[in-house]
């Protein structure tokens, strides 16, 4: 038991390791003139041992409300924002284990309700939400939970929505890409104006 413990944090430092994150300077190749705007040209890859595994921009300025009363509830971002936009390069997954075509997606933000369908998925309640682009043609919408879930289907294939957890990062480097805990999780840590946010956006999550 002694051993084990001494070994996760060197595992911890591998898998830190085998992710490389480097910024890019300009915009994702036909994306839709809408969010010419409103996406930061400015965006980070993702690079792990099989090569670029994911590129995202954020938004210019991600819109917030009042502090959420539930402590469950971490970001104070209304319910369907557009918080950026995420390319695969070739097949990806999402926190779910799920296989998500190479392509372009919006990811807007939500909080899962509390219920039997998503208990224990994560401590808190905060995901980011994929959509095919082509299927999500104004920026400036904000959609209900249950027809952001529909939306998110499309980029999932099944039943389920595209989710990627997010969280407050425990990173004081912006931008970075480090493990999480114990785990192979690698997050993504950045600053949008004021806001800070940690993306898992390499791991699923453990049932």
């Amino acid at each position: 038991m002694r051993l084990l413990f001494l070994l996760l944090p060197l595992l911890a430092t591998a898998w830190a390791q085998d992710y490389k994150l480097e910024t890019i300077s300009t915009a994702p190749s036909g994306l839709p003139a809408a969010y010419d705007s409103v996406i930061q040209t400015q965006g980070y890859r993702v690079t792990g041992p099989n090569g670029p595994w994911c590129e995202i921009w954020f938004r210019n300025s991600i819109p917030t409300g009042a502090k959420p009363a539930d402590d469950s509830i971490v970001f104070p971002i209304p319910q369907g924002t557009l918080v950026g936009i995420l390319r695969f390069p070739s097949e990806g997954a999402d926190r779910r284990g799920q296989t998500i075509k190479a392509g372009i997606y919006t990811m807007r933000y939500s909080d899962f309700p509390v219920d039997g369908s998503h208990q224990g998925v994560a401590p808190q309640r905060d995901f980011l939400l994929l959509t095919p682009i082509a299927n999500d043609p104004d920026p400036s919408a904000t959609p209900g939970f249950d027809q952001l879930v529909k939306m998110s289907t499309k980029a999932s294939g099944t039943p389920h929505p595209a989710v990627f957890s997010i969280e407050i990062p425990s990173a004081s480097k912006f931008p970075s890409i480090t493990a999480e805990g114990d785990t192979p999780d690698q997050v993504l840590n950045v600053k949008i104006g004021s806001l800070q946010l940690a993306m898992i956006v390499v791991g699923k999550v453990q049932d």
